[in-house]
This record gives structure tokens, sequence and C-alpha cells, in this order.
């Protein structure tokens, strides 16, 4: 019983902190977004799920809530996949000037099949300028797996904003419903060119790696802010400069010659001694010399001389003294330096992930979910600042990991980009798609191997 409990326990422990980290991650990416006005549907805390609970926003749209896989979060930001079909602007055009349109009928129109048709509706759907239609008398519902056979236009304000966009209001004249033929006044280029303009693809590459880089870098300023919370309220072990003794070791010379904790080091031998600097300095040449030695300590207020007698025949390093230990609270200055030093630690390790002659010994030190869950478990039974410690560390690894550039992290999204900005024009999906299938093999051998090593561990 005791052994499922504490299985239970790192699984809750390890589920909870995983998913809140990737939330906040998640939430990096969504606040840039909308910050450049770029359309978001959903916002979840768990992975894709139908079953789910969830609000609607009012003001932006996107539907905010939880599904039962908490083992992380998700987004989805309108246009991250590469759209270059010729045929997308005549398809938006002829939902919105239909309202409501069959994708048979769409194919005719277009003369295409269905197949290019439901790919085109899908990018738009993602875009947020149309939806899905679902028929009840068809049979047809939102939890289906697979589209339904019609799309229709979203509600849109005079201005043609949809819910989807901030500062739409649906009391303008001009205001159309939901599956209601909406005439903008637009070519269907300039139709399509205005509805990209609220998609990430719509962005320019400042604003796009933004985006890309707000979720790692949130998960950083989170560690960071733990990390100097944590050092400033709960403090760090200093060693008290003072020559005043902590403890004196059960069974050692010093208690042999009746030294005891708290009392203040006068002298070593004839020499005086003002710091613990001076008490280690002194002790050290006396144990060097290998002879006994006089050690006044002042005790209840008066000096105290102890005969300090060291074995013989034999080398001794120590006489088995402490110095007192302090509880010593860092400034924000101090605690922030601190903080960036290991910020920069961490950056570093990542960084040797993608060095061929440092891969392995990265790998040998990292951990899987398992890891991370009995790690997380073991500190939250230790206290909360233990716990916190934990959730620094994680969300910087978090963080700086996703910066690597292997896709599909953040970091192999920047590399693309950067790739498209030197060529100057946008990579086709089936690239995109083997840049990532590469991605992929590696973190499939990096999980496998992580796996493998946290098991042996615990086992």
């Amino acid at each position: 019983m005791q052994a499922v409990l504490g299985f239970l326990s790192a699984v809750f422990w390890g589920v909870l902190l995983l998913s809140v980290l990737v939330f906040v991650h998640e939430g990096g990416h969504y606040l840039a977004a909308r910050a450049f006005g770029v359309r978001v549907t959903e916002f979840f805390l768990g992975l894709p799920c139908r079953a789910r609970l969830s609000f609607k926003s009012k003001k932006v749209g996107t539907e905010i809530g939880v599904t039962p896989l908490l083992l992380g979060g998700y987004n989805r930001i309108s246009g991250m996949e590469p759209a270059t079909d010729e045929l997308l602007a005549p398809c938006l055009a002829t939902v919105m000037r239909e309202g409501r349109v069959a994708v048979a009928d769409a194919a005719a129109e277009l003369g295409c099949d269905e197949e290019r048709v439901y790919g085109l509706m899908a990018t738009l759907a993602d875009w947020g300028s149309i939806r899905a239609y679902y028929d009840a008398e068809l049979g047809e519902k939102p939890s289906q797996k697979t589209w339904p056979a019609a799309f229709e236009t979203l509600a849109r304000d005079g201005r043609g904003l949809t819910e989807y966009d901030r500062g739409h209001d649906f009391s303008l004249p001009g205001s159309t419903a939901a599956g209601e033929p909406c005439d903008l006044g637009l070519s269907a280029e300039d139709l399509l060119a205005r509805e990209r303009s609220h998609t990430y693809l719509g962005c320019g590459f400042i604003k796009r790696v933004a985006m890309l880089v707000a979720g790692p870098a949130v998960n950083v300023l989170l560690a960071f802010f733990l990390v100097v919370g944590v050092l400033m309220v709960q403090g760090v072990s200093a060693i008290d400069p003072s020559p005043v003794l902590g403890a004196v070791e059960e069974g050692s010379i010093a208690e042999s010659a009746g030294i005891k904790a708290g009392d203040r080091v006068i002298c070593v031998g004839e020499e005086q001694t003002l710091t613990w600097a001076d008490v280690v300095t002194k002790l050290q040449a006396r144990l060097a010399e290998g002879s006994d030695f006089t050690m006044t300590v002042e005790r209840d207020g008066r000096d105290v001389p102890l005969q300090v007698d060291l074995p013989e025949g034999q080398q001794t390093d120590a006489i088995g003294v402490h110095a007192t230990v302090v509880t010593y609270h860092p400034t924000l200055a101090e605690a922030s330096a601190a903080a960036v030093g290991y910020a920069g630690q961490v950056a570093s390790f990542a960084a040797r992930l993608i060095m061929p002659q440092h891969t392995m010994e990265v790998l040998d030190q990292s951990s899987s979910v398992v890891g991370i869950a009995a790690m997380a478990s073991e500190a939250a039974s230790s206290g909360v600042w233990d716990f916190l410690n934990i959730a620094a560390a994680i969300s910087m690894s978090l963080g700086f990991m996703n910066l690597l550039p292997i896709p599909p992290l953040d970091g192999g999204k920047i590399l693309v980009e950067l790739i498209q900005l030197a060529l100057r024009r946008e990579l086709s999906l089936k690239v995109q798609n083997a840049i990532s299938y590469v991605g992929l093999a590696f973190f499939l051998f990096v999980f496998v191997f992580v796996l493998r090593n946290d098991i042996l561990r615990l086992l």
C-alpha cells in the first residue's frame, strides 16, 4: 500500500508541476499572439481532447479551459501552418458570398476535388475566418472525428471583425450573424490578404520570432522570480565569520580536549584568532607540525586554556570542530545576480545537448517525465521551498531546452523562420515536415534514453 501511495504521489506532483509549467509556457505564446492581433481560437490546460471544460472569451473569442489529459497545455494560434494554395482566395470568397456552402458544391465551383476543398476549408477555419457547420439533421456533431459536409461564415461586425478580433462590436450597422452572407466590398485576393493579416503567417519576421520566443521567455522569467523569491525569503546557509564554534564532533580530538560548541576561540597556541578564517589557518599550521598545542577559548565570560593532544605517529587533518552556520538573506541585487548566474549554467547545459562531443554526457544527467515526477514528489514531501526550487529548475530547463534549434521545438521553428528569411520565401509544407521528422526522430531517441536512465535509477 505504501508503495502504491508513493507512486500516486509521484504521479500527482509530477503531472501537476509539468502541466502548470507547460501551461505557463503556452501562456507566453498566447499573450504575444494577442498583443500582435493574431487570432487564437483555443487555449487549454491539458492536451487536446474532445472531453473538455471551457468557456469562450467575449473579448477575443478564444475558448479557454481544461481537458482531462493533464500533461501540459496548448494554443491554437491561427495560421501556424504554411498555406500557399492558389484556391484559398476563391474558396473564402465563395463561403463569404453564400454564407453557408457544402464542400461538394464548393468543389464544383472551384473545379477541384473535395479532398482539396476540405484542405482549403480546414486552413480557413484554422485562420478563424470561417467555421465548420454541423448539421444535426445529417447526424453531424462537433465531437465527431471527421469534418462535416458544409462550412459557414462567422459572425462579423460592420467592419468585418470576427469574435477573435479585439475591438469587435456586433451591434454596429452592417453586422452579420454566423451562416449569413457577408460582403466586405473587397476582391477575393484582398479579402484573403485581410484575413491573413490576423494570422501568424500574416506577421513579419520579428513578430513571428517574438511569438515563438515568448513561451520559453516566460518559463525563464518564472524561474528567475522563483529563485530570487526563495533566496530572499528562505535565505541561504553561510558560515559566521566570527571564531565561535558551531559544533564539535562526537569522539573527536576536540571533544577529548574539552572543547564545546559555543566556545569562542581566542588563541591557537600563542597566536590570536579574530575570525573563523584565523582559526582554520592556525589549526592547519599546528596540525602540519604534528605537535600538541593549547587552544584558549572564551566560555561563560572567562578564558579557558585547553590542551589539544594529537595522536602520536600519525598524520591528523582535523580535530573535529566546525564553524557556526547562520542563515543569510540576500538582498534583491544579490539574489538577482545569483539567479542570472544559475540561468547561465542551465543555458550552457542545454546548449551542450546539440554539441556531439557532449550529447551523451548531457543525456546521462537529464531526466524524463518519470524522473521529474519522482523529484517533484520528493520535493513536495520536503516542503514548499524545496518544491519551489524544483519548479524553478524545471521551468528554467524547459525554457532553454525549447530554444534549441531542433524542430518541433520553438527554437526549431525559429530556425525555419531564419532559413525563410535568408531564402526570402516560405518553405513548402513538405520541406517543413521533413525537417520536423528529423527533429522528432532525435527527440524520440532522447526520450527513450533518459526514460531508460530514470527507470534504472528508480530500480
